[in-house]
C-alpha cells in the first residue's frame, strides 16, 4: 500500500480536493488513516446488501471510487448472481477499479459508468450504497438524488449511505473535530498534513446532520431509517422502502 504524502509537503498554493491520480494512488492508506472504522463499515455493508439483495434486481454503488466495498460484496455473494453498477466521476478511480476486477472471478456481474451519479438512472433496485459521496455533490442536488433513488428501488429495497458529518450543538462539534484530529495524528499525520487537507477540502466536502439526512430521506419516503454506526462525526445510516 503506497503511503498517502499527497499534503506532506509545504503548498504554495492549496488546490480544491480533487481524486486525481496523485490522490488514486494512495486512496487505501488515505481511507484506512483519514476514515475511522472505514474497513468495519464497508464490511457490514457488503454483508448487508447479501441480506437485502432481491434477485434479478440491481444493486447500484455511487460514488464506488476504485472498487474495496465492490470486491468486498463479490466475495460475500460467491457464485450467488447478481448484477451491480458502479459509478464514480474520477476516471483515474474508474481505471484501477477496472484493474482490480480484471484479477477476480465473477467481475462480469460488475458494470463500471465514468459519470456523475445525479445523472445515472436507478432502475428495479433492491440495494443502493453511496459511500463518502453525498457530501461532495452540491447541497441543492441531494434532495433530488435520494428522491430518485427512492424511486427506483423497489418495496423492501434499501439504501445505505456512510457520510462525515457535523453536530448542530457547537461543544459537541468540537468533541468530535478535536478527536478526529487526534485520529489522524494517530495514524501519522503531521499538523501540516491535517491543515492544508482541511483547507483543500473547503467547500468541496459540505457535510450534514444526521438530522438533515434523516428528514431527506423520510421526505422522499423511506418508511424505516436508522444509524448502524457513528464514530464522533462520521455515520453509516440504512433507509429502507
Amino acid at each position: 500500500m503506497k503511503k498517502d504524502r499527497v499534503f506532506a509537503e509545504k503548498k504554495d498554493r492549496i488546490e480544491p480536493f480533487a481524486f486525481n491520480r496523485e490522490v488514486t494512488a494512495v486512496f487505501d492508506d488515505m481511507l484506512t488513516r483519514s476514515v475511522p472504522l472505514y474497513k468495519e463499515s464497508i464490511q457490514r455493508q457488503a454483508q448487508m446488501t447479501l441480506g437485502f439483495f432481491q434477485e434479478k434486481t440491481r444493486i447500484y454503488d455511487l460514488g464506488c471510487s476504485h472498487g474495496n466495498l465492490g470486491i468486498l460484496i463479490l466475495e460475500q455473494f460467491k457464485n450467488t448472481p447478481f448484477s451491480m453498477v458502479g459509478v464514480d466521476s474520477s476516471e483515474p478511480m474508474i481505471e484501477k477499479y477496472h484493474a482490480r476486477l480484471e484479477q477476480v472471478e465473477n467481475s462480469h456481474q460488475i458494470d463500471l459508468v465514468c459519470g456523475l451519479l445525479e445523472k445515472v438512472a436507478i432502475e428495479n433496485a433492491s440495494v443502493v450504497l453511496i459511500n463518502l459521496t453525498l457530501q461532495f455533490l452540491d447541497v441543492k442536488k441531494r434532495d433530488h438524488l435520494i428522491q430518485k433513488i427512492y424511486d427506483g428501488l423497489l418495496p423492501g429495497g434499501v439504501l445505505l449511505v456512510t457520510e462525515k458529518i457535523i453536530h448542530n450543538t457547537a461543544s459537541i462539534d468540537d468533541l468530535a473535530q478535536d478527536f478526529y484530529r487526534r485520529f489522524k495524528r494517530e495514524n501519522g499525520y503531521s499538523e501540516l498534513e491535517i491543515s492544508q487537507k482541511r483547507d483543500a477540502l473547503e467547500k468541496v466536502l459540505i457535510p450534514e446532520s444526521i438530522g438533515v439526512h434523516k428528514q431527506r430521506f423520510l421526505n422522499a419516503g423511506f418508511s424505516a431509517v436508522d444509524i448502524w454506526l457513528k464514530w464522533f462525526n462520521f455515520a453509516s445510516m440504512i433507509a429502507i422502502k
